[in-house]
């Protein structure tokens, strides 16, 4: 609606601008016809051109219109319209008075200066046409007054409804002692009118200054008087009464000026709370004894000045009025070299005692705004020793451990589920399922439709928008397993999916997800692609409830919408059809709340036969006073608060807040009450399955590599500064990533989804700490950091994996790998707390240099104190190190390989032999792909003969 006000008052200013410009360019042409005795000048086609602009106007509008009914039908149709209007009723109401209020003032100086000069202008031509310059006056009025109210409406509406539904957060910071909720919800409000009139001000002193000086130069005659003044340039040029006038109007905004900056001087002491000066975040000692002194002192000197201002005019005082400005300006000056001379001279050589209250304050206050106030700590005195019997007991911990890694699964998922080219598998997430009775730990991922995969004859409008409309189901694979030729080893798979768990999908299709970025009509005459089955396709009809009706009108409107005139003229587009858009489900949440931050790793999640995606969704802000910025957008508090859920099949969105604590969700729920739910509302299923974000750990964990020390010496020299532990990965070596595993924590009764993270001192590799996060049942959300002993040296990632390189026998073995046509690389070094003590499990993957050859999990390092070993499956890593017993570690769930070297040359030589025959399918070589599958065929043959011996 803005767009379209803001459309109609350019169309009514432009045409008052014509009509002036017009009857200026008349009253020219007769005056000079009348004074060379010709003819007016031809004029230009006004008109034609006024026409083309009108026409672009016209279509500017209606292209708004039709953005904003687009708009309305599609939050319509998601329950959604609350949410459509409350932005837009906001912007309305606030921009409804600025517009108002800016109109009256600028109309009035224009009014009042366009006045003044037809009163003192010379030329009789300009007297005759006040009314034309009035108008001019109007138009301009009502331009500025428009730019400036959609300014504000467009930036300040969030503010205000801040300012409007603030909640206290029971806590006030250390300096002023206001609730954190002034500077989070009121104070930035306060800021925004502050910046907008400290601009606009001056602007009109300036504009007024030189309307007055116009004014006068207007005088063409006036020049002439220099030497009826004894030569007396100012003489000739001074004229009491335009001084007068254009001095009034000055020394009102002026006054307005001075009030404005006591006003911004007061507030300006609120920002020494954000101050990045010192040596930490947040006012410091010469912030609070310098600088907050200087701006009370300056507040109150500019209040003084603007009275003065008012005083020197009346009493026509020069020295008034320049006296108030003059001291400002010095004491502004006396205040940037007393900060100096403060922080050089008195801090600096004994800054940790000066500074020693203030650092203690970024400290509190960075651990509450980043949920680190929380952090439970806990010892991990390492004192048991694992055993045959304690790895029996975390049973379930050993079957979860991960041996392989969602890059090379990614891979393997795309070759050899993907069945078609238009399929993809974008991302694989980790979660857990309790598959036949147990709790394990599985990639997951959903299959989409990839439109930039099909060919380029394949891409037509029919095909894109009503042909394939969907992806089909997901594939599954458990943590820990791999096949004899070490792919993961897939539970769900194939298309329709096949599993032999219970774990059933009733609704395999894809319309919202990652890769769903076009529209897409349902419901045609044509009818949509299902998917393969053998040499046909199966097709099917959209089911859903979600979707605008393509009605003959919303055809009309989303031809002009999409630019697309197929969507009126196609005769495959019934009255039964709908038009599915904003399919991509993070483009579709932020489109109902973009006020949240989005995670950019949605994941997949079956429950009750169907897919949903689950998206974490972050309040946010950078005015928690005190508290360290991160990262590029300053953010200094954040809190995961909402669970975004998404149906892959209908495209429901319900927003569940899972931090009922947050104030500044509080807010958003009296802001949009019909938005949010409560997280118990949320399907038992699908609550099984929310995460603790691996973004918002990942930003805690850093935080907290400092701001663990509570101590403000210790903090101020960093004696005891962490780092996230380093790894090899791919022969590379980088920081680790943050690992979701099933694990039983100390203490703890059973085995549980955590998030965890090891820490190394800032300068060492050795651990010094690790970090976890719960997520499963009342432990959501809560953060546990486990130290060791400083007394005692325990091996982190980076050292191990030196530990690895100098193995005789790993080494050897590696080399030799690397000389035969593949290339071996590192997976990740997996640090898993076991009872009280470390054990270390890291994958390697072999890769052919073939082409589209995958990477195999052929080895699994396991390292336990000094002793390492590495050999072809977990189990039997384990039973070499610990000496186990075949029994001792289930073989159902740790992935065991039982073939011999016979078995295995020929199960390898046969996962060539198929790789080569789906790459000879998308090359189109029929003749190579009949051969390799008959190849294929005669290795089974003998494979199966050798199993049968």
């Amino acid at each position: 609606m803005l767009k379209v006000i803001k459309y109609l008052l350019s169309l009514f200013s432009f045409f008052l601008y014509l009509k002036t410009t017009y009857q200026d360019y008349d009253i020219i042409n007769k005056k000079k016809s009348y004074e060379k005795g010709v003819l007016s000048l031809k004029r230009p086609n006004i008109f034609l051109i006024s026409f083309i602009i009108l026409i672009f106007v016209i279509l500017g509008i209606i292209v708004s219109f039709i953005n904003i009914l687009v708009d309305f039908q599609w939050f319509s149709d998601l329950h959604y319209l609350n949410v459509f209007f409350k932005k837009f009723l906001t912007q309305l109401t606030m921009g409804v008075p600025i517009f108002i209020l800016v109109f009256m003032v600028l109309y009035f100086y224009t009014n009042k200066i366009i006045r003044d000069y037809v009163n003192f202008a010379q030329d009789i031509i300009v007297k005759k046409n006040i009314n034309i310059y009035r108008r001019l006056g109007i138009a301009i009025s009502l331009l500025i007054a428009l730019f400036i109210t959609l300014y504000a409406a467009t930036n300040w509406w969030n503010d205000l409804l801040f300012f409007v539904n603030s909640v206290d957060f029971n806590e006030t910071d250390p300096i002023f002692h206001k609730d954190i909720s002034f500077y989070m919800f009121k104070l930035p409000l306060f800021y925004d009118i502050y910046n907008l009139l400290i601009v606009f001000i001056p602007v009109m002193i300036v504009v007024v200054i030189i309307a007055y000086g116009l004014m006068y130069l207007s005088d063409k005659t006036r020049f002439y008087e220099i030497s009826d003044r004894d030569g007396n340039l100012f003489k000739a040029i001074y004229n009491k009464d335009i001084l007068i006038k254009a001095f009034k109007e000055v020394v009102l905004l002026g006054f307005i000026f001075f009030v404005l900056m006591g006003i911004g001087y007061y507030l300006k002491a609120f920002k020494l709370l954000y101050s990045t000066k010192g040596i930490v975040f947040g006012a410091t000692y010469t912030d609070i004894h310098v600088s907050l002194q200087f701006y009370r002192a300056l507040a109150i000197i500019s209040f003084v000045a603007a009275i003065l201002l008012l005083i020197g005019f009346y009493k026509k005082n020069i020295k008034y009025i320049v006296a108030a400005p003059a001291i400002i300006i010095i004491l502004a000056a006396i205040m940037v070299i007393t900060e100096t001379a403060v922080q050089n001279l008195i801090v600096s050589p004994n800054e940790l005692d000066k500074e020693k209250k203030y650092i203690s304050y970024n400290i509190e206050y960075t651990k509450k705004a980043f949920g680190l106030d929380r952090v439970t700590e806990k010892n991990y005195d390492m004192k048991k020793e694992l055993t045959p019997k304690v790895l029996e007991e975390n049973k379930a911990t050993i079957d979860n451990i991960m041996i392989n890694d969602y890059r090379p699964v990614k891979q393997a998922y795309n070759q050899l589920q993907a069945i078609r080219l238009y399929y993809k598998f974008n991302d694989i997430d980790i979660d857990r399922y309790t598959i036949s009775g147990k709790y394990r730990q599985v990639f997951l991922a959903a299959r989409e439709m990839d439109h930039e995969s099909l060919s380029p004859q394949a891409k037509t409008w029919i095909n894109l928008h009503l042909k394939y409309t969907h992806g089909y189901g997901v594939v599954m694979s458990l943590v820990n397993d791999v096949t004899p030729t070490g792919q993961p080893a897939m539970i769900i798979k194939n298309i329709p999916p096949s599993t032999n768990t219970d774990i059933k999908i009733d609704r395999p299709e894809i319309y919202f997800g990652e890769l769903t970025n076009d529209y897409a009509i349902v419901n045609t005459k044509t009818g949509e692609f299902d998917y393969p089955s053998g040499d046909k396709n199966v097709q099917t009809n959209y089911k859903g409830t979600t979707g605008i009706p393509m009605t003959f009108i919303n055809r009309i409107l989303f031809s002009i919408y999409t630019g697309d005139a197929r969507i009126l003229l196609s005769t495959d587009i019934t009255k039964d059809s709908k038009i599915l858009i904003y399919r991509n489900i993070e483009q579709r949440v932020s489109k109902i709340a973009p006020f949240l931050l989005y995670d950019d790793d949605p994941y997949i999640v079956i429950d009750n036969g169907k897919l949903y995606w689950i998206i974490d969704a972050y309040t946010y802000s950078a005015n928690y006073p005190y508290s360290q910025p991160y990262g590029s957008m300053g953010i200094n508090y954040i809190r995961n608060s909402v669970k975004v859920v998404v149906d892959a099949y209908n495209g429901d969105v319900k927003y569940y807040i899972s931090d009922n604590n947050d104030p500044l969700i509080k807010v958003y729920s009296k802001i949009f009450p019909t938005l949010f739910r409560d997280i118990k509302e949320m399907p038992p299923g699908l609550r099984q399955h929310i995460r603790y974000p691996q973004f918002l750990f990942d930003i805690q964990a850093e935080v907290y590599k400092n701001y663990h020390m509570n101590d403000p010496q210790v903090f101020y020299n960093k004696e005891d500064a962490w780092d996230i532990a380093k790894e090899k990965f791919e022969d590379k070596i980088e920081y680790q990533e943050s690992q979701y595993m099933i694990m039983r924590l100390p203490g703890e009764s059973k085995e549980e989804f955590i998030l965890m993270i090891p820490y190394t001192p800032a300068t060492k590799a050795n651990m010094v700490a690790w970090m976890a996060a719960r997520m499963d049942g009342e432990n959501y959300g809560k953060l546990i950091l486990y130290k060791f002993p400083k007394n005692t040296i325990i091996y982190g990632p980076l050292q191990i994996e030196n530990m690895i390189d100098q193995d005789p026998n790993i080494s050897k073995e590696l080399s030799l790998w690397n000389q035969q046509g593949s290339t071996v690389s590192r997976g990740n070094l997996l640090s898993i707390p076991i009872d009280d003590s470390m054990l270390y499990v890291e994958p390697l993957y072999i890769q052919s240099q073939n082409q589209n050859a995958l990477p195999e999990v052929k080895r699994v390092i396991v390292a336990y104190k000094d002793q390492i070993v590495m050999e072809d499956t977990l189990k039997n890593a384990l039973n070499k190190l610990f000496n186990l017993n075949t029994q001792q570690i289930s073989q159902q769930n740790v992935p065991s390989n039982t073939a011999n070297d016979t078995q295995k040359q020929l199960i390898e030589k046969a996962h060539e032999t198929y790789q080569n025959a789906m790459e000879a399918v998308q090359k189109g070589n029929w003749s190579d792909f009949g051969k390799y599958m008959e190849e294929l065929r005669k290795i089974l043959d003998e494979l199966n003969k050798s199993v049968k011996k």
